[in-house]
């Protein structure tokens, strides 16, 4: 069965889809999403009314619109933002930020360019985005910050650029899962070594009760059941459901 994070990522995917076609609709879309408005169902909603108002006699009320669009974002629309955020770009990265655009711009998902950069491992995109303004401990709809998603993504330098920058180590979840808990169910073994070595609570639950060494031991990872043994973890602590 496709675990909790694959479907984040799947329905993310689909989310910055309908967003790039709805972004296309209405110059008041495009504005309302480029400053920072980032429920596009409300947009949406506001669309349609504007839509109301658009007639022959309003042209020359949309055009400063359109205008203060090409000022504010220059040629950087949202979906190539959050696109280069992925994917490494720090040129297109720099104009969007250049021109005003907001780095805390997120998809439906509540999904930042941090949380997508933080994700793909690029950690001088991470640097860039922290150093202009990104919120660090913006959650996304199951709560989780950029280190959750960079746990996720197993880049050790891009945990280590985050906790340089303040980022909690210990911070949980919707769910009371902690980085720990997130680098040992996808495996990483090098950030759980890390995340143990910066002294994080090993015995830490989540809401099921589990801790970093039940996940470990039910996915049969084996390497990090050992790591946190070693490291002190409680074998003896019972999840709720063993209550």
């Amino acid at each position: 069965m496709p675990s909790t994070e694959h479907n984040i990522r799947i329905n993310g995917d689909k989310s910055l889809q309908k967003e790039e076609q709805m972004r296309n609709t209405s110059p008041a879309l495009r504005f309302g999403l480029l400053n920072g408005v980032g429920n596009i169902t409300e947009l949406c909603k506001r669309q349609t009314k504007t839509n109301k108002t658009y007639s022959s006699s309003a042209v020359s009320d949309a055009t400063p619109v359109v205008s203060l669009i090409i000022q504010k974002v220059g040629h950087v629309g949202l979906t190539e933002f959050m696109n280069a955020s992925s994917q490494g770009d720090l040129k297109v990265i720099d104009q969007y930020l250049s021109d005003g655009g907001n780095p805390d711009v997120h998809d439906e998902l509540k999904r930042t360019a941090l949380h997508l950069a933080s994700m793909e491992g690029n950690s001088a995109v991470v640097q860039m985005l922290l150093d202009r303004g990104a919120d660090i401990n913006f959650k996304d709809r199951l709560g989780s910050r950029a280190l959750h998603w960079a746990c996720r993504g197993g880049n050790l330098e891009v945990v280590k650029v985050l906790k340089s920058h303040g980022a909690d180590l210990d911070v949980g979840d919707k769910l009371y899962s902690t980085p720990l808990h997130v680098a040992t169910r996808t495996g990483h073994a090098i950030i759980v070594e890390y995340l143990l070595s910066c002294g994080v609570k090993i015995n830490s639950r989540d809401r099921e009760g589990d801790t970093a060494l039940h996940d470990a031991v039910r996915l049969n990872r084996y390497k990090i059941v050992k790591m946190l043994i070693v490291a002190g973890a409680d074998t003896t602590m019972q999840n709720h459901v063993s209550l």
